[in-house]
């Protein structure tokens, strides 16, 4: 076949990948039981599409293909690895798995979060259930989730590497748990959802702002958590993402560029995802048992409901950070929480309590926090406090379109 008639082929591949391939490697985990096993025949598996799609068109149901010829790939390496002994009790497992119909099924037993839920033992490590999820559920590279948890990669990679290897060696079951064992495991599953999100909401890194198919994912598999396990800071997580994601179409420009809150053209706003979001806000209020997410969804439903910028209700949202710091103190509630104070008081009020949140250190290499304290500093007119900050933040950034921001900030000040 010619290349002309092999691109539009090649097309379909790249988007099924884009589209299909963690949810067929999760049901591939499921088939094979092994992490390593099922990251190798779900290559083969699209290595195999490249060559015959071209010639036998795009099957119709391709994650059903896929999880097929990846199943067959990796008996076929158990085999050669064996040297054409017998089969060993697990391949013959693997061989006479359910029929394929059942592969493509997306319901509440959804394969990829029985994945979540397994990556979120309590036999692992907090930290090594949530990168073990975001790499081999999400697919977020060693480095992503090095940003997102200030990591050194090599570090991150070995807890990584370590977790599977627990969960191989424990024989830790590929299941969603029974409802005795699930709020043990509620936090963790909430805490690598939301990481998803903000991946997806604000990319760590690279040309665009957002990544659409991360943020989309999350969501996702949060209503089917909330579906399984209604809990309110589930509930709480669902309505905060739809809150943020109902800005999407609004923050950036044409042309890629940030813009900020309040810049944004509000008639952009999803008012779907609005009235949906703040209706799981009052449900996750009136249970009573209020945890930080729905405290933050809560702040964020402050926004959505402001009309324009000058009538947001900062009052409220200080309220709101004030108790969110009862709950979870953290140097970036902190941080969220000056920047809300510098908008209700004025910038001065907001710069005295950044500037004590950095001589602690503890978010000197967060560039957020040198970015805030920037505009603090321009606001108040100390141009030079300004571009310092500026330039740190500028320095601490790896995504394309906040950096394009802060080097126009600085050009205005040069001006």
């Amino acid at each position: 076949m010619s290349d002309d008639a092999t691109g539009p082929v090649r097309e379909a591949v790249d988007a099924v990948y884009r589209s299909e391939s963690r949810r067929v490697f999760a049901t591939l985990i499921r088939l094979l039981g092994d992490f390593d096993l099922a990251e190798e025949a779900l290559h083969e598996a699209f290595r195999a599409a490249l060559e015959q799609w071209p010639r036998e068109g795009v099957p119709a149901n391709p994650r059903a293909w896929l999880v097929s010829a990846g199943r067959f790939k990796a008996i076929d390496r158990i085999r050669r690895n064996a040297r054409f002994d017998p089969l060993d009790e697990d391949a013959e497992n693997i061989a006479g798995t359910d029929d394929p119909a059942s592969w493509a099924a997306d319901d509440i037993e959804d394969d990829r979060l029985r994945l979540i839920f397994t990556c979120c033992h309590p036999a692992l490590q907090p930290d090594a259930q949530v990168a073990l999820t975001l790499r081999e559920v999400c697919g977020l590279t060693t480095e992503e989730i090095a940003h997102a948890f200030l990591t050194a990669p090599p570090t991150l990679a070995q807890r990584i590497v370590r977790a599977k290897n627990k969960i191989r060696d424990a024989k830790i079951p590929y299941q969603v748990p029974s409802q005795p064992e699930l709020p043990e495991r509620l936090d963790s599953v909430l805490r690598v959802i939301y990481l998803v999100f903000n991946e997806g909401y604000a990319a760590s890194a690279g040309a665009t702002l957002t990544r659409h198919d991360l943020s989309g994912e999350a969501i996702r598999l949060a209503r089917l958590l909330v579906e399984l396990m209604p809990e309110p800071e589930a509930i709480g997580l669902l309505a905060l993402m739809l809150l943020h994601e109902s800005r999407r179409a609004a923050r950036a420009s044409p042309s890629g560029d940030l813009i900020l809150l309040e810049d944004q053209d509000r008639s952009l706003w999803n008012r779907e995802m609005i009235a949906e979001g703040t209706a799981l806000v009052e449900r996750a209020l009136s249970s009573r048992r209020i945890g930080p997410y729905t405290l933050q969804a809560a702040i964020s439903a402050v926004h959505a409901g402001a009309p324009e910028a000058g009538a947001t209700d900062w009052t409220q949202i200080v309220g709101l950070y004030d108790l969110l710091a009862r709950v979870e103190p953290s140097p970036v509630v902190e941080l969220n929480r000056a920047v809300a104070m510098a908008m209700r008081d004025g910038p001065e009020a907001g710069l005295v309590l950044i500037d004590a949140i950095l001589a602690r250190g503890e978010l000197a290499d967060y560039r957020l926090a040198h970015a805030a304290r920037a505009d603090l500093c321009r606001r108040l007119g100390k141009t030079a406090e300004a571009r310092a900050s500026y330039e740190r933040a500028l320095a601490l950034t790896r995504q394309e379109p906040e950096r394009r921001f802060l080097e126009r900030r600085l050009g205005e000040l040069g001006k």
